[in-house]
């Protein structure tokens, strides 16, 4: 495959340091794609995972190396922490070896949209009712991944790509899907409130690419379960990517570029 140059890049929650990394997929597409700016928005290395299992492969070090070459090659790598890697927000402002370390980012696309990056947990208090709600939560989500594990060895040996399992099922549970719109609607609300065109965020690994009202919701996904990615390309569209044996574009929406081109030409009229 030829490498792709690409104006942007949008990752988020790679989970580097768990078990359910998806680091291999993760260096194919980094392999393949070059990009101006990346932006890592959120729960890039797993510090939760890591202080209860010493787990770090060495495809972990090379998915770092690979997105620390980059900076060094004239990447503009920015990273917005989540709350896996919470700690890292200390260091807000800091740039350490050309990695800029940010709360928010702001990014105007070539199009002339301004895309606002956060991780997105500032909003859980929009989506859990109690602290007990999000413990039982996260509970149910390790046991979710622990049976996607077994899933994707079983489709290996059987020769079958990579399915999540885990997805399709929360998929199914209204309560799943209830917390998602929540979700989704405070962070469009909160877009609002910042006068941007979009934002982009990860946090919930449920990947979408939608227009809700006036603003663009950009959920860039994650390196668990979707293996997924936001790229726009340099006349400023949109891609939602999932990357794994079967590379396929989930979204593609050069409209909204387009859309946004018209918002900023009627502000100024």
């Amino acid at each position: 495959m030829k490498v792709k140059s690409v104006r942007t890049i949008w990752i988020s929650d790679l989970h580097l340091g768990n078990k359910d990394c998806k680091a291999a997929y993760l260096l194919d597409f980094l392999k393949n794609h070059d990009a101006e700016t990346i932006v890592l928005v959120g729960d890039i290395i797993d510090l939760w995972s890591l202080s209860s299992s010493h787990y770090w492969p060495e495809s972990h070090n090379q998915v770092i190396s690979a997105l620390l070459e980059r900076a060094h090659n004239g990447c503009r790598l920015v990273y917005v922490p989540g709350n896996h890697d919470a700690s890292v927000r200390n260091f807000v402002k800091f740039d350490f070896g050309k990695v800029e370390v940010r709360s928010r980012y702001t990014h105007t696309s070539a199009a002339g949209k301004k895309i606002l990056a956060m991780h997105g947990d500032e909003f859980d208090t929009a989506v859990c009712h109690s602290r007990l709600t999000s413990i039982a939560g996260d509970v149910g989500y390790d046991l979710l991944l622990f049976i996607n594990r077994w899933w994707t060895r079983m489709r290996n040996k059987m020769g079958f790509s990579y399915w999540s399992l885990a997805t399709y099922i929360k998929s199914k549970v209204k309560t799943a899907n209830i917390a998602i719109s929540r979700f989704e609607n405070a962070v469009a609300q909160f877009g609002r409130k910042k006068g941007v065109d979009a934002i982009v965020c990860g946090h919930i690994h449920h990947p979408a690419v939608k227009m809700m009202d006036d603003i663009l919701y950009l959920n860039d996904g994650d390196w668990i379960e979707n293996c997924t990615a936001l790229v726009e390309d340099f006349d400023g569209h949109i891609q939602l990517l999932r990357w794994t044996e079967t590379c396929s574009v989930l979204i593609n929406a050069p409209q909204l570029a387009n859309q946004s081109v018209k918002k900023h030409a009627d502000k100024a009229a």
